[in-house]
């Protein structure tokens, strides 16, 4: 193993010695922080926050990891798990190489495919999850798991739900229009 890889450097700091930097182009949408929120509260810190330590200021600045970052800054109870200290790595690079790391980073993480989150979700319904523990372990509205069961077309995903009207399209509603025409002129 390298032990020049950062991962095997990690260190526990005070939250106030870390500092987000001024130029990360990465927003997350309130569902995905409640998402990460749940994720660091169910399975604690798994990555830690990528730095650079800045001498001049005694702060650690962030590279990679502000939304990690700010839901300890912003929750008590995660920030009481962790006796105020977030897990850090730190790099040595300079501004340039610092904002292409961050880059790097946000735009490793991909995303989720429909059809893949909707395969995943029917094979934790069908190990015994019910529709309330998928909304709260992966952050989804009920609306959102009503989709994603949908997309797969599966009919057992929708073996305990309730009919509604507005899944149908507009070719089915004009069709059962025309039924019902047709059966009232009989």
């Amino acid at each position: 193993m390298n032990s020049e890889h950062p991962v095997s450097k990690v260190k526990w700091v005070d939250i106030e010695m870390v500092e987000a930097n001024d130029y990360n182009p990465n927003n997350v949408a309130g569902t995905e922080m409640r998402l990460l929120y749940v994720s660091i509260k169910h399975d604690g810190y798994t990555q830690p926050i990528v730095t650079v330590y800045d001498k001049d200021r005694d702060k650690y600045i962030i590279v990679d990891g502000f939304h990690r970052y700010f839901i300890a800054k912003n929750n008590e109870d995660i920030r009481s798990s962790t006796e105020g200290k977030v897990p850090i790595v730190v790099i040595s690079k300079d501004i340039n190489e610092r904002m292409a790391a961050t880059i790097r980073h946000n735009r490793a993480r991909g995303s989720h495919s429909i059809r893949g989150m909707s395969s995943m979700v029917f094979s934790m319904l069908d190990n015994g999850w019910n529709d309330i523990d998928i909304c709260n372990h992966l952050g989804m509205s009920p609306d959102e798991l009503l989709r994603l069961k949908h997309i797969t077309g599966f009919s057992k995903l929708f073996s305990d739900t309730e009919y509604n009207k507005a899944w149908m399209t507009k070719s089915q509603i004009l069709l059962r229009k025309k039924e019902e025409d047709a059966h009232a002129d009989r």
